[in-house]
């Protein structure tokens, strides 16, 4: 029986030799030049990010302001996968998801922590994202302090609170926990939550001028930030090394 050998999609095997070349030219290993390429895209989608023009950041302050899909659409695309020499940060097919249903969850918890609608629709026109920050900042901690409980406490909120959803008057939240729900229960999310949470970390870091997970911090890679209820970071947690189950090069 004979067979052919299956060959990679043309951009991956490109991607490789361009990993490889850079791995020659700077005489590193391949995994650190698979990093260098891959952050050098985030730069770039940073740089994208800091010269668009009013109307694309007024469209994106927009999502922003949409709780809770569209703040956590919003911060996924704003935080991209970072690889550091501690590992992958940022990551996680789930963490858009995962992010959504914190924000769901503290809003039924706490609905008075949900700015006023008029509140959200002025300063989303600003395109201003640290205006929408200033003003989803109680929410935007809530929901990363949620991540502080054990695990089974917290899909156990996490199930209540789409459960009510499912049940809303207002159909757009009852759609909302539906859909959020459906995901719960069919699609593993815990490996998206150290994502989520550094998502959270980066956000909640920047009017601090603190250290945001993928930082070097004293020869170390901070992968966490510690928080109380109000207040700057209290304290980071940092890594050296990639945990061996997780590749730093792909």
């Amino acid at each position: 029986m004979t067979g052919t050998k299956r060959r990679h999609p043309v951009p991956d095997r490109a991607r490789r030799r361009a990993i490889r070349a850079l791995a020659a030219q700077l005489g590193v290993a391949y995994s650190v030049a698979a990093r260098l390429l891959a952050n050098e895209h985030r730069q770039l989608l940073f740089a994208e990010r800091e010269q668009r023009g009013f109307h694309s950041r007024v469209r994106d302050t927009r999502d922003a302001v949409d709780l809770p899909l569209g703040r956590a659409a919003h911060l996924t695309a704003r935080f991209p996968r970072l690889l550091t020499p501690a590992g992958v940060l940022y990551s996680g097919p789930g963490r858009q998801t995962v992010l959504a249903m914190l924000y769901t969850t503290v809003l039924h918890e706490s609905p008075s922590s949900r700015p006023a609608a008029e509140e959200l629709s002025w300063v989303a026109e600003l395109g201003e994202e640290a205006a929408v920050d200033i003003t989803c900042s109680a929410l935007d901690r809530a929901a990363r302090l949620l991540l502080d409980d054990d695990s089974w406490h917290l899909w156990t909120r996490i199930d209540a609170a789409l459960t009510a959803g499912s049940h809303n008057q207002d159909r757009r939240v009852r759609d909302v926990a539906i859909t959020l729900g459906r995901e719960l229960r069919t699609v593993s999310l815990r490996g998206s939550l150290p994502g989520a949470r550094q998502t959270l970390d980066a956000l909640l870091v920047e009017p601090y001028e603190g250290h945001a997970p993928g930082a070097r911090l004293r020869g170390a890679t901070v992968i966490g930030v510690r928080w109380q209820q109000s207040g700057p970071p209290t304290a980071y947690e940092t890594r050296t090394t990639a945990p061996k189950a997780e590749p730093l090069g792909v």
